[in-house]
């Protein structure tokens, strides 16, 4: 039972990282949501702004200047937030692959690799709250804008809504905490 709980923790773990890396990688947090006859769609992500024009698929994506310029809160947070949830959730991945009782890794110790899970599903559960942190920074913070606009009757040609990175960073923050509970609490 205690192998095939730690299996399914790895990979669910695994997959919600994957999920958490995409998040942070891509370029679609922010996405136009008018009904209207756009002929291109634009994304706002952490790192770049994009436009696909709808009839050819042509893709276009503008850098922003540096990650040490001046930008919003909401893309500096994400960032910081998003990049150590990353990077804590590759340890606790690591940690969590030697201390599975299927590796050879100290299998005359299973206190050890026990402490190795129990670990390992601290660190996870720590980067699943600073991404979902962020993910939620974020999408509140688009969604506070877009209010923001509406009740002053503001319309500036585009109106944006949450993007699949928004969707994807907050998946794989909620993966990373149900394994992070299977590690810590079932085992």
């Amino acid at each position: 039972m205690s192998s095939a709980l730690q299996m399914t923790a790895f990979a669910l773990a695994l997959l919600s990282t994957l999920f958490l890396l995409l998040a942070t990688c891509t370029d679609c947090w922010m996405v136009n949501a008018d009904d209207s006859l756009e002929i291109s769609q634009k994304c706002r992500g952490l790192w770049r702004e994009c436009v696909t024009n709808m009839q050819d698929g042509v893709r276009t994506c503008d850098q922003y200047d540096s990650i040490l310029a001046d930008h919003p809160v909401k893309i500096v947070v994400t960032r910081t937030l998003l990049i150590t949830a990353d990077l804590l959730a590759g340890l606790a991945l690591a940690t969590l692959l030697l201390g599975l009782d299927c590796i050879k890794f100290l299998k005359e110790e299973p206190r050890v690799k026990l402490r190795m899970c129990h670990g390992a599903g601290v660190i996870l559960g720590i980067g699943s709250i600073l991404g979902l942190v962020g993910s939620v920074w974020y999408a509140v913070d688009v969604y506070v804008e877009r209010t923001m606009l509406v009740s002053h009757s503001i319309f500036l040609g585009v109106h944006y809504d949450f993007g699949w990175s928004c969707w994807l960073g907050m998946a794989g923050s909620t993966g990373c905490f149900v394994a992070a509970v299977l590690l810590t609490c079932c085992l």
